[in-house]
């Protein structure tokens, strides 16, 4: 398959949106440090197209959602990794441990054999919660600080999957020397930073709740199988941060409503905010999995909410989210009220991002940003 991306709206539908869904993937795995995860991405591809027919390949072959959207190709490669993980597929680990194999036999062959352990997988998104994403947070609640909103923030997220973002008060930080987070902190994330430093400013993480239309909970060892199943083998270091979070969560749990996305900011916004606070409504690789109806009643709550805000309430939204034009992900803010703090109606790309947090590209001032309209 190719290492270049094809341009295709992210709503595409069909047979030919399959194909490209599958074809990106790989591009984007081979890009991004995970050359097995490729592998196995490509060989489920190879037998989408070859002979082979169950229930599982039909589904797929026939998807009914756009399958660049509801990311495809990560459902069914996360399904084969729990395989992996479980330690019931021993061919799937030659190709996992990076060794010479013969990818699309083995991969077809446990596509067949083990369809009704795969078709579930099909039946929601990745929960791709990764704590490294805290970093992305923490970066933009510095340049709001720097902004002149009050420094303490009270954080709302929308798919917080298991709420391992919602506890990035407990993580420390190091963001191209500026510090952030307790010192015996449980974990410790410092991307690598391209760009000025972030304000170097005192900041308060006052309180943290999120939502999910399917909450994971961390303490639960088989929910928290499928979280592992969704990290890429080759990221190491994303196992030891998924061990530290399980280890945060079975401590404090964090707070997670059963809601969608829109019912939540529609919630949480309409409840009455301390003086001397921000609040920020934030989340990462989520919106793209948020129904065009909610997207639009987050987007009218979020207004009706800036039309409230003061100086002394103000109002913030960060987004981690994929740019599906350019193919990368952008770090973007917008703030409020415009009068009083220079906030308003653009949305500023503060940067672009690695997907896991592994980096940060800061540039020297804030670019317009076309989010989340296109």
């Amino acid at each position: 398959m190719s290492d270049h991306y094809q341009f295709i709206d992210a709503s595409s539908t069909g047979d030919e949106a399959i194909k490209i869904a599958f074809s990106n993937q790989v591009a984007y795995c081979r890009s991004n440090g995970a050359p097995q995860t490729a592998r196995i991405v490509a060989a489920i591809a190879a037998a989408l197209a070859g002979p082979d027919d169950n229930a599982l390949l039909r589904r797929l072959r026939n998807w009914q959602g756009a399958p660049l959207a509801d990311a495809l190709p990560l459902r069914v490669a996360g399904g084969l990794h729990a395989l992996h993980l479980g330690g019931g597929e021993p061919a799937l680990g030659t190709i996992y441990r990076g060794e010479p194999a013969d990818d699309d036999f083995v991969v077809a062959d446990v596509l067949m054999r083990r369809q009704l352990d795969l078709l579930p997988w099909l039946d929601g998104p990745p929960q791709t919660n990764e704590a490294g994403r805290s970093s992305n947070f923490i970066a933009a609640m510095l340049w709001l600080a720097g902004k002149g909103l009050p420094p303490r923030f009270e954080c709302i997220e929308i798919g917080s999957s298991a709420g391992i973002n919602l506890m990035l008060a407990r993580y420390h930080y190091d963001l191209a020397g500026v510090t952030v987070g307790p010192q015996d902190a449980a974990m410790r994330l410092k991307p690598d930073w391209k760009g000025p430093p972030p304000p170097d400013l005192p900041i308060v993480i006052d309180s943290t709740r999120g939502c999910d239309v399917a909450p994971v909970d961390l303490t639960d060892p088989t929910q928290a199988l499928r979280l592992r199943a969704y990290i890429w083998p080759e990221h190491t270091a994303r196992f030891e941060r998924m061990d530290a979070a399980i280890a945060q969560a079975k401590h404090a749990p964090p707070q997670i409503s059963r809601m969608n996305a829109a019912d939540f900011v529609e919630t949480e916004l309409g409840k009455p905010q301390a003086p001397g606070t921000t609040r920020v409504l934030m989340h990462s690789i989520v919106w793209q999995y948020v129904p065009v109806e909610q997207q639009r009643r987050v987007i009218a709550a979020v207004k009706a909410a800036a039309a409230r805000s003061t100086p002394e309430a103000p109002l913030a939204w960060i987004a981690l989210e994929a740019n599906r034009t350019a193919h990368w992900h952008e770090l973007t803010a917008q703030y409020w009220p415009a009068n009083a703090l220079g906030g308003g109606e653009q949305r500023l790309k503060l940067g672009t991002a690695h997907a896991h947090g592994a980096w940060l590209t800061i540039p020297e001032r804030p670019e317009p940003s076309a989010w989340p309209d296109g």
